[in-house]
């Protein structure tokens, strides 16, 4: 077999690939086998039909067809590993000469991942949020929390605002009560936002057994996003009731015995907080100044590919989820469809560069995942995901994802190589030192490129 490679961009190349016949001999051999098992000729047992007959019978050329379908794949993928090309999803595949006897020539066009020269890094800056904590933001959490331990007794007067009302719903469309529009005995907290627009205002003033009616968009179930007239029945107020803030409700609440430890606890959790976020902002932000300091080909078909798996995505799972198509959503966002294509483009293409950029960073840098790398990875991935970790390893190694896994972390490391080599520092002026964590910066890569296909698009697979 001879090959050669022809570069048609910095993203895609032509394979041109002469094959002898005689090297077609297994594959022939794999044919007539094949087509031995299929076929029945009078005179002959099933499978034990000679060659000449099945030429006869069936043509040659059936015969040809098979065996060159069959040793297409392995003549490309031993061109592609002889050129040493990375390869990138599958290729368009052309016979331009086959002669019975004599030879076989093809070509194959095929994506491949471009080179990139990663410059010196070392220079970049970044401004990240302070860390900061103020008395109002504590006063804010442990109000949360008694908010948390309030309980509630019945009242005879106007339902206010805070109150917890008990009440019956009836929703009618068209005039029509919907099916799933009937719903009793639903507690309610006035002021929450937890159910339908306008619900605050038409309960707010009445009492047990008091009704109104009102209009509103539903936001679930049959008729998810039509205008509704809404029946609200009142059955009970309820008055919340905070307890005291002392220290029998630091004893009632935590682990604390004074109120002013379990505010200590509140303050160091909050900054706990900000500090990881002030990580995260870290990480997005340097990796935004490393993109800009990197020139990305972006092959147009694997562009293609992420584009429609994000929009497939978000339709038929995140927005299906919730009830709503496409139209409503971007209604519901103040986004025209042009918009939505841009900034999914726009995603898409940085989704695609950070792959790129990260996996090159891995090969320079020679970053290995080891397995408790994985394993703490796979962990959290199954946390997110709402599995349990054996379920999440299972469904993981069954879908042969385990490579994408091991990519997230390499690139989390990579990643993470860099945010130590930059300059962060916060609104305040404060050089920040952050702590290496492979796994915050794994998810960090993860965010943004939102699983992109790059990674596992290159199956030596041909279509003839």
């Amino acid at each position: 077999m001879k090959s050669a490679v022809e570069t048609l961009n910095p993203t895609r190349v032509r394979l041109s690939i002469e094959v002898p016949f005689e090297e077609l001999k297994d594959s022939l051999d794999a044919a007539y086998k094949k087509i031995n098992q299929q076929v029945t000729v009078k005179g002959f047992r099933k499978g034990k039909i000679p060659a000449r007959v099945i030429d006869q019978r069936f043509g040659r050329g059936a015969v040809l067809e098979e065996a060159v379908n069959d040793a297409l794949p392995k003549f490309y993928t031993e061109a592609v590993n002889e050129a040493e090309i990375d390869v990138l999803g599958q290729p368009e595949v052309d016979i331009t000469e086959l002669k019975d006897g004599e030879t076989l020539n093809f070509t194959a066009e095929v994506d491949v991942r471009p080179t990139i020269e990663i410059p010196d890094y070392s220079g970049i800056e970044v401004e990240v949020d302070a860390v900061e904590v103020s008395d109002e933001d504590v006063d804010k959490a442990v109000t949360e929390l008694r908010e948390r331990f309030a309980s509630t007794s019945p009242v005879e007067r106007a339902a206010e605002d805070g109150d917890v009302v008990t009440i019956d719903l009836e929703a009618k469309v068209d005039g029509e009560v919907l099916e799933d529009g009937v719903a009793n005995g639903v507690s309610y907290t006035i002021g929450s936002g937890e159910l339908l627009d306008g619900i605050d205002d038409a309960v707010k003033g009445l009492e047990a057994g008091g009704e109104a009616t009102f209009t509103s968009e539903l936001k679930g179930g049959s008729a998810a996003g039509k205008e509704a007239e809404v029946t609200v029945k009142v059955t009970q107020v309820a008055a919340r009731e905070l307890p005291e803030l002392d220290d029998e409700f630091a004893q009632l609440a935590s682990e604390f015995d004074t109120l002013e430890e379990l505010r200590a606890d509140s303050r160091k959790r909050l900054e706990n907080m900000k500090q990881y976020d002030q990580a995260t902002q870290a990480q997005e932000r340097v990796l935004e100044k490393l993109l800009e300091l990197v020139e990305v080909p972006v092959p147009e078909k694997l562009l293609e590919d992420e584009i429609n798996t994000r929009k497939h995505n978000l339709e038929h799972h995140q927005l299906g989820q919730m009830g709503l198509d496409l139209e409503k959503y971007l209604e519901i966002q103040g986004k025209t469809a042009e918009e939505f294509d841009t900034e999914t483009k726009d995603a898409a293409v940085k989704g695609i560069k950070t792959q790129f950029v990260l996996d090159e960073l891995v090969k320079r840098e020679k970053l290995n995942v080891n397995q408790e790398e994985l394993t703490e990875h796979l962990m959290r991935r199954a946390a997110s995901s709402g599995m349990s970790p054996d379920q999440f390893a299972q469904a993981v190694v069954e879908g042969g994802q385990v490579p994408l896994l091991v990519g997230e972390v390499a690139r989390g490391k990579a990643l993470a190589v860099v945010v130590e080599a930059a300059t962060v520092k916060d609104t305040n002026g404060e050089v920040i030192d952050l702590d290496d964590d492979e796994d915050e910066t794994a998810e960090t890569v993860e965010a943004t490129s939102e699983e992109t296909p790059a990674e596992d698009k290159g199956e030596d697979k041909t279509e003839a």
